[in-house]
């Protein structure tokens, strides 16, 4: 349906009065038809002799050569008589050929419309809509692969900035995990000098007092029965290890329940003051958790309470259990 809209349009519009100009070629042949008739019926109804009547054909034609009559058979002769002149030939006439009046130019007649013009100018058209449907299409093709390649951009800046606060992060927590450690390593060695020069201190207040002793073995209060050689005795005494239990026992955080009854030795070092330098698990009461909720809290504790005699012990070993 659509092909034959496109030949209509490209079809030339039929030529005005067609039907008149074929009224009139008819008509112009009547009139040559009857002209032709009178002229001939004209001819014939002439009374002179010999008249020769010249029939003019559209299409020119040669005439048939005059027949020949066979000769007659001999006769017997005759006779002569006088011969008689010959008759005078009738004169004649070449008769005049008709008026013919020529007719009249037909119209000319409206051309069939080529098609072919009309099937070239469609197959055109179908060349130039495909043509333009190629290029829309190459257009929207090269959109598309425009589009796709700026999306893969964005996706790749995107994915190049995480890596890149991924990687500042890792950087920033290993630097804040180096701070630690070397936070942690300060604090250890300030400890470490700490407890070196408690040491120090302790031994040689030991020393002193070695001297002090020795200077005033004179005046010891040993028992009558004792066999040291110190002025007085240098352990603790019997209600010390009551005393460091009661100030140590509050600072012990242990929320589990212990199965038992395990006892958790643990050395600790002190300096002259009461001050804890060190502490060491000597004996494992069995349940890490509960041997390293002692330490902690002897280390949250810091000091020992002064015995009877004003002194701390500069080392003692004390037991610690959770239903004492």
């Amino acid at each position: 349906m659509h092909a034959h809209d496109d030949r209509d349009q490209f079809t030339p519009p039929p030529a005005p009065g067609r039907g008149r100009a074929v009224t009139l070629a008819v008509l112009a042949h009547l009139l040559l038809l009857g002209a032709l008739t009178w002229g001939v019926a004209w001819k014939s109804g002439s009374d002179q002799p010999a008249v020769v009547a010249e029939l003019w054909s559209a299409v020119p034609q040669q005439a048939a050569p005059r027949a020949v009559e066979p000769p007659s058979p001999p006769q017997p002769p005759m006779p002569p008589t006088p011969p008689k002149p010959p008759p005078p030939e009738p004169p004649v006439v070449v008769p005049t050929p008709p008026k013919v009046t020529p007719p009249p130019p037909a119209p000319p007649q409206r051309a069939e419309p080529d098609t072919r013009e009309a099937d070239i100018a469609v197959e055109r058209e179908k060349q130039r809509l495909a043509k333009e449907k190629r290029e829309l299409e190459a257009k929207e093709k090269l959109e598309r692969e425009k589009q796709r390649r700026e999306l893969q951009r964005v996706e790749q800046e995107k994915k190049d900035k995480l890596q890149k606060e991924k990687a500042e992060r890792e950087k920033a927590e290993r630097e804040k995990a180096d701070k630690e450690q070397k936070k942690l390593a300060e604090e250890k060695r300030k400890k470490d000098e700490a407890i070196e020069k408690a040491s120090a201190k302790a031994a040689d207040e030991r020393r002193q007092e070695n001297i002090r002793r020795m200077q005033g073995l004179a005046g010891a209060t040993g028992a009558p029965t004792a066999t040291g050689t110190a002025e007085r005795d240098s352990g603790p005494s019997g209600g010390y290890g009551g005393r460091v239990a009661a100030k140590v026992k509050p600072n012990i955080v242990y929320p589990d329940t212990v199965s038992g009854n395990p006892r958790a030795e643990v050395e600790v070092r002190t300096s002259p003051d009461g001050t804890i330098v060190g502490t060491r698990l000597t004996k494992s009461s069995g349940n890490k958790a509960w041997d390293d909720a002692v330490l902690r809290a002897l280390e949250k504790t810091a000091t020992l309470p002064r015995d009877t005699d004003g002194r701390v012990p500069s080392a003692l070993v004390i037991g610690f259990r959770p239903q004492d």
